[in-house]
């Protein structure tokens, strides 16, 4: 059974591919059933499935301390 990531406004996502500009990763700006992304390396966003966003991550490099 694969394990499912959990993905939270403000992890930083290394990808498996580099975006154009050669940056790997991307900060999560929104979630739900599609998930907004930041490139750390020109602040584009892109907006994209969350299972295509689910397949391409390489690892979860950090997120936003959370209370409680």
């Amino acid at each position: 059974m694969a394990v499912i990531p959990v993905i939270n406004v403000g992890d930083i996502l290394e990808m498996k591919k580099t975006h154009p500009c050669g940056a790997k990763t991307f900060k999560v700006l929104r979630t739900g059933a599609d998930i907004k992304l930041a490139c750390t390396g020109c602040a584009r966003t892109i907006t994209l499935d969350r299972i295509k966003v689910e397949k391409m991550i390489k690892k979860i490099i950090s997120g936003e301390v959370q209370n409680g």
